[in-house]
């Protein structure tokens, strides 16, 4: 056996805990002048890079996902740390929700206990997996220290009016006793439990987002090339603008008209009824006696049916008549009023004006009810009467009175002035955005801050006796159905009214948890800061955040709430900045055979069982070598034992570089080893800058080959050229494979951690290739390839392409009309015909 293949055999095995220590002991990963400014650190100009993971949810130990979103934020921040940035890479716990409450109701404990419980075994694995937190920021948004900022928050945006309570229907879980967002109803059932979605008419607090709408909308463009455009795309599609006119239509028989918005004004004389969401308060006002059991019934039909299912093209239309009839204002023409699900009830005025001819919904419902469809903008296309398809398309307008022959599109303006001079509507916009309703009926989250008073109504609680804590005792996780968690801890509910001191109760509402994570990001510069939600100092020296990373799920509620809060927060004069995250990285899915992980499907891979059989730097490797950070990973199809054999090789080549060579100078290395590694560096560090880590790695393994190549070919491990090209290759795979370049690094003779050196510098000069290979093509066909020196000239090119035997062969009898010269690499030659 060859010295060679005996050292390869008796390479150690990493202690991955001795590292782990090492890096807490050093301090290794802590940004520089934290929580307060270090002394001449601002002076030095060194750049700043606080880099941002989706916090987790502690619902147990950590997943596959988990370890791809935090693999993929950890190389962006190992990479910034040695670009030389002080850089800060934060780690929190999203640590309230129902599913803790539900977990806890199950084992009979209390939600913070199992809580607390996950959160200590993630943060156990999270050092496992070797991310390079800075540990000082960690904070929990269901410690009173977090949440006590929260209410502390909303009582200043109730203060300006943006926090409200109203009565409106929602979506509610009888089994989870509790509202849902729309997106957590699939086909009519709750999402987390499966039981059948009732709708109800609830009082509920929201938050006026829409007040923002316009400049969630402007506020992209600080954005653009820096999120990926569908996440920009989705959220201009959820803020929805759309331009038209407000017109009042009267009722027959009600003096108050009801006001509805449509995009098409033009269309108002082909409005042949009139519907109304069969939910809303309005549809109750509307109907008459002999229809009141019709609607009820109807009502009720329609169960939990989703917001979205509601809205699908494909959904056959039902509904009810009201008995009443609405007029036309541009006609005087009596249309007759139904209730149905296709209109929303919190969409406007939960009303819309129905022109068959020119909306496919409204012809869909029409043709169901047998209803006139009559078309007044003439589009060249068949009657929607006859072919039961919509003419959407703007045309000249016909059977609309004093505005036909018009183009529709010169119409619009004609008919909001009309309707505006008549007192009968006027233009606007609209959104499709509505209030953040942020209440929930359960007991896990941040009790709502305010007080109700028979005689003051709602007052918010002093924040001096902030935070409001939830009681330790005294409710009950089970309450029936007409009741939540707090409202059952009778103690706790009972308080003076801080205006006029009588006796009054708190609110029993819970925060939605997406109230948490719109501000978190702000806190994590100095999370025991206790004269605020953040500290000023904080906020000022690192947001806000340089890079934003984390699943697509949360492209629009999430984003779109952060986003608010901080235009909030900012109009409040507390943050310099209107947009909290500058760049944005979704990573994809980690699924297996082609289908989502899930219990049901069996098909769950467990990532701590990954990680004892193949270590925690092979599964990063693995996970970042299968594609872009945006694709989803089949976990079937990647293989976790190359990435083990890779990382082996390159711990084996750090161990043959002698010592000796430390500190030698680099310049009198084999030049032609050294070139090679230069091109690679440079196109490695080209690639990081671009976010395509995947490709790195790729490079990456390349490095090794051609250095192993260059160690088994005669070069020598000793040759300085090859310690210069290990070097680089361990600096470089430190982002992806903590523990083995650390351990590689100290084979090399260096202390630990490379985490602490530099990105390796490429030498230009060296990435200039000598000769280059020139295209020669004859009517556009190749026929040679020709080694070329690099800066040869279009003549000497023309010249020796000429020359070659294969082109003359091409040419024969023939005329060259003309010859195109790209110096160096290609040559065209046209021939005369």
């Amino acid at each position: 056996m060859s010295e060679h293949d005996e050292r390869r055999d008796t390479v150690d095995q990493i202690d991955l805990d001795q590292w782990v220590k090492v890096w807490e002991e050093r301090r290794t990963f802590e940004a520089k002048g934290l929580t307060a400014p270090e002394p001449g650190l601002d002076e030095t100009g060194q750049k700043r890079s606080y880099i941002v993971s989706m916090y987790p949810y502690p619902s147990g130990d950590l997943h596959m996902g988990h370890a791809e979103v935090y693999s993929i934020s950890d190389v962006i921040a190992r990479f910034d740390r040695l670009r030389g940035y002080n850089t800060l890479n934060p780690i929190g716990w999203d640590s309230f929700g129902l599913p803790a409450e539900n977990a806890a109701i199950k084992r009979d404990l209390h939600p913070r206990t199992w809580t607390y419980d996950n959160i200590a075994v993630q943060a156990a694995s999270f050092k496992r997996l070797g991310v390079s937190f800075d540990w000082r920021t960690r904070l929990h948004t269901s410690d009173p220290e977090y949440y006590r900022w929260n209410q502390w928050i909303f009582l200043k945006l109730f203060d300006q009016g943006l926090a409200y309570r109203k009565a409106s229907p929602v979506n509610w879980c009888p089994k989870d006793h509790t509202v849902l967002a729309n997106e957590q109803v699939v086909q009519g059932h709750c999402e987390r439990c499966g039981t059948a979605v009732e709708r109800r008419n609830l009082t509920q607090w929201f938050f006026r987002i829409t007040d923002y709408a316009q400049r969630l909308l402007d506020d992209m463009d600080q954005l653009q090339g820096e999120w990926p455009e569908d996440i920009l795309a989705m959220q201009r599609n959820w803020i929805g603008r759309s331009s038209g006119a407000h017109v009042d239509f009267r009722i027959v028989g009600r003096e108050e008209p009801v006001r509805v918005f449509t995009t098409r004004p033009d269309t108002l004389y082909g409005a042949t009824f009139f519907v109304v969401a069969a939910d809303a308060p309005l549809a109750r006002e509307l109907v008459t006696d002999e229809h009141k059991e019709a609607l009820e019934a109807y009502i009720a039909q329609l169960g939990g049916t989703s917001e979205v299912e509601r809205l699908a093209s494909d959904r056959a239309k039902t509904g009810v008549f009201l008995g009443t009839y609405a007029i036309n204002p541009v006609n005087g023409e009596q249309i007759p009023v139904y209730a149905s699900d296709y209109v929303l009830a919190d969409y406007g005025t939960g009303a819309l004006m129905a022109v068959p001819a020119h909306d496919q919904r409204d012809l869909d419902f029409a043709k169901a009810m047998g209803l006139p469809v009559r078309k007044v903008v003439e589009t060249g296309e068949d009657d929607p009467a006859e072919t039961w398809v919509a003419t959407a398309a703007r045309g000249t307008m016909v059977a609309s009175g004093e505005f036909d022959g018009l183009n529709s599109g010169d119409a619009l303006p004609a008919i909001i002035a009309h309707l505006e001079k008549q007192g009968v509507g006027e233009g606007a916009i609209t959104y499709r955005l509505r209030d953040w309703l942020l209440s929930r009926q359960r007991f896990w989250g941040t009790p709502i801050p305010i007080i109700h008073c028979e005689d003051c109504g709602e007052v918010g609680v002093p924040v001096e006796q902030l935070p409001v804590k939830l009681p330790e005792s005294g409710f009950s996780l089970k309450p029936d159905d007409n009741q939540s968690p707090l409202g059952t801890a009778t103690e706790w509910l009972k308080v003076e009214c801080p205006k006029c001191g009588k006796p009054a109760r708190r609110d029993t509402d819970t925060m939605d948890t997406f109230v948490d994570s719109s501000w978190y990001y702000l806190r994590f510069p100095n999370p025991d800061y206790d004269q605020g939600p953040f500290d000023p100092e904080g906020v000022k020296r690192w947001l806000p955040v340089d890079h934003y990373i984390g699943g697509k799920e949360h492209a629009n509620l999430h984003l779109l709430y952060a986003r608010f809060m901080t235009k909030a927060l900012h109009d409040a004069g507390l943050l310099h900045f209107v947009e909290p995250f500058k760049r944005l990285t979704n990573q994809g899915q980690v699924i297996m055979e082609g289908k989502a992980m899930s219990k049901s499907l069996g098909n769950i891979v467990n990532l701590q069982e990954q990680i004892a059989q193949y270590g925690p730097d092979a599964v990063r490797v693995t996970m970042i070598f299968a594609g872009p950070p945006e694709d989803d990973i089949d976990w079937a199809a990647v293989s976790p034992a190359g990435s083990v054999k890779w990382l082996n090789r390159v711990r084996r080549l750090a161990s043959l570089v002698p010592e000796s060579s430390l500190g030698a100078d680099l310049a009198s290395g084999d030049q032609k080893l050294r070139r090679g590694v230069h091109v690679l560096l440079d196109e490695i560090t080209q690639k990081m800058e671009g976010g395509r880590q995947n490709v790195v790695i790729a490079r990456l393994m390349e490095l090794t080959t051609l250095l192993q190549q260059a160690v088994d070919s005669g070069a020598g491990a000793a040759d300085p050229a090859v310690r210069e090209g290990v070097e680089g290759l361990v600096i470089a795979l430190s982002c992806f494979a903590p523990f083995t370049a650390d351990d590689a690094w100290v084979k090399l003779g260096h202390e630990p951690s490379v985490a602490t050196t530099s990105w390796p510098q490429v030498d230009k000069s060296l990435t200039v290739a000598d000769e280059v290979t020139c295209i020669v093509q004859v009517n556009g066909k190749v026929r040679d390839r020709l080694q070329v020196p690099a800066g040869i000239t279009e003549d000497d090119l023309r010249a020796l392409s000429l020359e070659s035997d294969a082109v003359k062969k091409a040419v024969g009898e023939a005329t060259i009309a003309k010859v195109v010269v790209r110096a160096p690499k290609l040559v065209n030659i046209a021939l005369a015909r």
